[in-house]
């Protein structure tokens, strides 16, 4: 059911379509690749899955395929028709809705009322891929589960622990709301047009609750510290967090070494520091 190489080539040139750039689109002209990406996300039969960047609906007629309720969201106005008509011929029947949507402007909690069990699967855009699923993890609370490609570098910044040289702000959020991991490989030569790097599956799985207990510091006030500590992040953090004017005592209310680096401290040890900073302070940090 699902679209091979020659499928999507024909689509691209009868429809005098062409993957555009500025819209980060490679599409998946592999149908092993869309069926693994399914199997590893766990979707079946009744489940509720929101694909983002559905393009020409590789990834959606595998989903179609597992038995799921499908979601697919599209921005680009020039495929939106031609998907509706690939799902139409391949996939009659299937329960798949399309909406023509900017992903990043979404009322996410609107589209996605009526159930608190969604799944995300999607082979995702590389230009919108952190920020998306960073303002999912901070905002879409039935969004419970992630398995989505991405180029290789964003993936292991996704997934990254403390000490390696991935890790970032982004890494300290995914593990305050979730448990992360790549699941497996993907080579450039399975999509249109071929990208210049390899691409990697993540999962992501959201926490029952926040790795750092938000009664004890607001995911608000963790992440302004978190943000300025790594915005300069070659510096020791007492000097990298100077425009918070951090209160004396506050590394070591948290017994967190002042002379660390941004990258040394795990998502709790940041939770430490900034309940600390504000309970020095008094008050919520800007």
């Amino acid at each position: 059911m699902t679209l091979s190489r020659a499928d999507l080539l024909r689509l691209l040139e009868d429809n005098r379509l062409a993957p555009s750039r500025a819209l980060g689109q490679n599409f998946v002209a592999d149908p092993n690749t869309v069926r693994r990406v399914v199997r590893l996300s766990g979707t079946g039969r009744g489940d509720h899955v929101v694909e983002v960047g559905a393009g020409l609906g590789s990834l959606t007629l595998a989903l179609a395929e597992s038995g799921a309720c499908v979601t697919a969201i599209e921005r680009d106005r020039w495929l939106v028709p031609v998907l509706r008509e690939v799902l139409q011929e391949r996939a009659p029947g299937a329960a798949v809705r399309v909406v023509e949507a900017d992903a990043m402007e979404l009322d996410w909690p609107g589209l996605l009322a009526g159930d608190d069990d969604w799944a995300l699967v999607a082979n995702l855009p590389y230009n919108i891929a952190t920020p998306l699923v960073a303002d999912l993890l901070d905002t879409v609370g039935q969004v419970r589960r992630m398995t989505f490609m991405v180029q290789r570098e964003v993936a292991e910044r996704l997934v990254a622990e403390p000490g390696g040289h991935a890790y970032g702000a982004v890494s300290v959020k995914v593990a305050y709301w979730a448990e992360a991991a790549i699941l497996g490989s993907v080579p450039s030569s399975v999509f249109v047009p071929r990208p210049k790097v390899g691409s990697a599956i993540v999962g992501i799985s959201r926490r029952p609750r926040p790795a750092v207990d938000p009664a004890a510091v607001t995911a608000e006030a963790l992440f302004a510290v978190v943000r300025a500590g790594f915005a300069q992040r070659r510096k020791m953090l007492r000097r990298a967090l100077f425009d918070l004017a951090v209160p004396t005592g506050a590394f070591e209310l948290a017994g967190v070494d002042g002379q660390a680096r941004a990258e040394q401290l795990s998502v709790e040890q940041w939770g430490k520091l900034a309940a600390a900073i504000t309970s020095l302070r008094g008050e919520r940090l800007p």
